[in-house]
C-alpha cells in the first residue's frame, strides 16, 4: 500500500469523527484492528502462536505424559512465546506511521493524542486476546481427559493477557522512538527479555550468589515472570494485577510523551 493510498484511507476512516469521546476511540480501535487483517501479518502471527503453543504444550511440556489435568505446561511457556511474537506485532504501531509519513497527518486529525495511543494499544491487545481465545481447544482437551481446576485456568488466561499487554506497551514505546521496525523489534525484545529474565529462577539463583539478596528480590519483584507465575497458581492478587496495569500505563504514557516531543 503506497503513501497516497494510506493517506486517503486515513482521511476516510476519520472523516466523521468528533475530537473526543467514545466515537473517536472506537474509530481508532476499528481502524487499527482492521489493518491487521488487511495484511498477512495477522494470519502469520495467529498461525505461529497456535503452532508453537501446541508444540510447547504437548511436546516440550508433555501434557499427556504428565498425567495431570491442568494447563501448566501450556501457560508456563507464554512469557517466552510473547518475548518474540509481541515485539514483532507491536513494531509497526508507530514506526510504520513515521516511515510512511502518515503520523504527521494523524497529528492533524480531530482525535486526541491520548486516544490515538490508547486506541492503537487496545486494538493490538484485542488481537492478542483473539489469539488466546483460539487456544481454548487445549482447555477443552484437558477437560475431556480429566477434571481440571477451571478457576486456575481462567486466572491463568487473565494473567497471560495482562502480561501480553505489558509486552505490547513496551513495544508501543520502542516503536514510537524509531522509524525502523527492525530496530523497534530488537529494542523491544531486549527490554522485554530483561523484564522476564529478572524473575526467572535460574537467573535469580545465580544472581543471589553475586548480589545482596534484598537487591535480587527487589529486581525480581519488577519482573513480568514473577507476577505472571503468581497468577497462574490461581491467585488473582491485587498487587500482581496492579503491577501489569501500572506497567501498561507507564509505557503508554512514555509513548505519548515521545510522540508529542516529535511533533
Amino acid at each position: 500500500m503506497d503513501a497516497q493510498q494510506q493517506t486517503g484511507d486515513l482521511m476516510m476512516d476519520y472523516s466523521n469523527v468528533k475530537p473526543s469521546g467514545l466515537q473517536a476511540f472506537n474509530a481508532v480501535v476499528k481502524r487499527e484492528l482492521g489493518q491487521y487483517f488487511l495484511t498477512p501479518l495477522a494470519y502469520i502471527f495467529l498461525a505461529i502462536f497456535l503452532l508453537f503453543s501446541g508444540v510447547c504444550t504437548f511436546y516440550l511440556g508433555r501434557l499427556y505424559e504428565s498425567g495431570q489435568a491442568d494447563l501448566q505446561p501450556f501457560f508456563v511457556y507464554h512469557p517466552w512465546l510473547y518475548l518474540f511474537l509481541v515485539p514483532a506485532l507491536s513494531m509497526r504501531l508507530w514506526a510504520e506511521e513515521r516511515k510512511s509519513g502518515t503520523i504527521e497527518l494523524l497529528m492533524t486529525l480531530p482525535v486526541k493524542l491520548s486516544t490515538l495511543v490508547f486506541g492503537k494499544f487496545i486494538a493490538s491487545w484485542l488481537f492478542i486476546g483473539i489469539a488466546l481465545v483460539l487456544t481454548t481447544p487445549v482447555w477443552i482437551t484437558v477437560s475431556y481427559l480429566g477434571e481440571p481446576d477451571h478457576g486456575v485456568i481462567i486466572a491463568s488466561y487473565i494473567g497471560s493477557w495482562l502480561m501480553a499487554g505489558g509486552f505490547l506497551a513496551v513495544g508501543s514505546f520502542t516503536s514510537a522512538i524509531s522509524k525502523n521496525q527492525i530496530v523497534a523489534f530488537v529494542v523491544s525484545l531486549s527490554l522485554c527479555f530483561v523484564l522476564v529474565a529478572a524473575g526467572f529462577p535460574l537467573i535469580t539463583e545465580w544472581a543471589v550468589q553475586l548480589l545482596p539478596e534484598y537487591l535480587v528480590d527487589t529486581v525480581s519483584g519488577l519482573s513480568f515472570f514473577t507476577h505472571y507465575l503468581a497468577i497462574t497458581k490461581g491467585v488473582l492478587d491485587l498487587r500482581d494485577l496492579a503491577y501489569f496495569i501500572v506497567v501498561i500505563v507507564a509505557f503508554l504514557t512514555a509513548t505519548g510523551v515521545v510522540i508529542q516531543s516529535n511533533r
